[in-house]
């Protein structure tokens, strides 16, 4: 795996961030969700799928729902299968190359993804363009904070909500990279080949006025806390910082008191 690893950083490290997986292992319907198959596309032509969970009764807004590197929304609608019960719209989209979704990732690519989603919510029949909520996960909670900052669309974004994203491309390849022993004395040369422009870091403080909430959990060994902190330091007001005790990488909301408080938050957005 290393071998690999160094193999692929050698010719352009980006690629490793992105570990997407073809088959579905849950469906929504498996927890008693109602939803809907999407397929829409993209500016430069492809076909993206994801699921549109809508929300039980009068939806008070509708979450973006954007997750991390690996697998596919199968197995990350875990994180938020239980919104629609708390009177919240969930659409969740697979970037290019994941699941059901044609084409191949790159971190361009991706946010060209993020923004076709965006279109599709905005001429979604039944959608309240005005309560719109970006949420991402890890490396998607790192694209949302690219999206949010840039996007004409932000009039209708109410918040940011960014779990256990890591600040910059570049640091986190670094800090992988300086782990092995073998590829530490390569680590910083190696992590030049990294395109950093997308990184949150850089654009975070360009969300503002739009509320931003980060958070993270304090026993995350796959993008430590002090990344959180970094773009928490880096945001412009209004903006908020919850790490989460006892929550290791995209894990916080497993717990009912966590839920309970970001469900407390969202509606405050949605108001």
């Amino acid at each position: 795996m290393l071998v690999v690893l160094l193999a692929v950083c050698a010719g352009g490290c980006t690629a490793v961030f992105f570990q997407p997986m073809v088959a579905h292992l849950h469906t929504p319907e498996e927890l008693g969700l109602a939803y809907e198959d999407v397929y829409f596309k993209t500016a430069d032509g492809l076909t993206l799928h994801g699921w549109f969970l809508p929300a039980h009764g009068e939806a008070r807004a509708t979450v973006l729902f954007l997750h991390g590197n690996a697998e596919n929304i199968s197995t990350h609608i875990a994180s938020v299968y239980w919104l629609p019960a708390q009177g919240f719209n969930v659409f969740l989209p697979d970037y290019r190359g994941y699941g059901r979704s044609q084409g191949t990732p790159t971190l361009a690519g991706l946010e060209e993804d993020i923004d076709s989603s965006m279109r599709y919510l905005l001429g979604r029949r039944g959608v309240d363009n005005r309560r719109l909520i970006v949420f991402g996960q890890s490396l998607g909670g790192a694209l949302a904070t690219y999206y949010v900052a840039h996007t004409s669309y932000r009039e209708h974004i109410r918040a940011l909500v960014s779990d256990s994203a890591f600040a910059s491309f570049r640091d986190i390849a670094r800090e992988k990279l300086g782990g092995f022993w073998l590829s530490w004395p390569l680590s910083r040369p190696l992590s030049y080949t990294v395109d950093d422009d997308y990184s949150p870091i850089r654009s975070i403080a360009a969300v503002s006025p739009i509320p931003v909430l980060i958070m993270h959990g304090d026993k995350d060994y796959i993008v430590p806390p002090e990344h959180a902190h970094k773009l928490y330091e880096a945001a412009k007001p209004p903006k908020d910082l919850w790490i989460v005790a006892n929550s290791g990488h995209i894990e916080a909301l497993r717990q009912q008191a966590a839920r309970e408080r970001f469900v407390q938050y969202l509606r405050a957005r949605a108001q």
